[in-house]
């Protein structure tokens, strides 16, 4: 006929229930186990990640894939030597030209994936002098890339597959077809001979 101290010992008593603990594991003050993934197993998972989803074998080594090119379209073209370090480099100084002109003057950025669809942009009422500035230059430097990139030799078609896999970074240009990687190259040598 026990009380109800009884009961809250027996209730103690039967506390092997369960999982049992982890014995000879690093704890928190709090008694929450202190993660133990070394960095190298945390890159180990970034690699093979890299490799399922950009594509890369075996043959490729794991320094390539580590590079910061393997982050964007026209770097990885560059790894799979679509492109030339100069070609990739005029094709990136491209892309911050354009990213520039979109910050500058207050225009949303053209890609879905870098802006709110729901949110205002644009500038206060007051310009200053300098940024107005900012803004006019950088318009100036996007509209001079535009007319080189026209002025080539089947002008809008350069022009729209350069922006394309340097501003809007489509994946799916990685394979793009002969024909349309020889406008990508055309673009971005004019683009390199426009920057020197």
């Amino acid at each position: 006929m026990g009380g109800k101290a009884t009961k809250v010992k027996t209730g103690r008593v039967n506390r092997g229930a369960g999982r049992p603990r982890k014995e000879n594991v690093e704890r928190f003050p709090c008694g929450k186990i202190k993660p133990f993934e070394t960095e190298k197993e945390n890159i180990s998972v970034a690699i093979s990640a890299r490799r399922r989803i950009h594509g890369f074998g075996r043959t490729v080594d794991d320094e390539t894939v580590k590079s910061p090119f393997v982050g964007y379209t026209l770097g990885r073209m560059f790894l799979d030597g679509l492109i030339t370090a100069e070609q990739r480099q005029a094709g990136d100084d491209y892309a911050e030209a354009i990213a520039r002109y979109h910050k500058t003057t207050g225009i949303p950025a053209p890609s879905p994936r870098a802006q709110s669809l729901f949110a205002v942009k644009g500038h206060e009422g007051e310009q200053t002098e300098t940024f107005a500035d900012r803004a006019r230059n950088a318009s100036n430097r996007m509209m001079a890339l535009q007319g080189i990139l026209l002025r080539c030799p089947d002008g809008p078609q350069v022009r729209s597959t350069v922006y394309n896999v340097t501003v809007m970074d489509y994946e799916h240009l990685r394979q793009m077809p002969p024909q349309q990687l020889l406008w990508l190259r055309r673009g971005l040598t004019a683009l390199r001979g426009a920057r020197g």
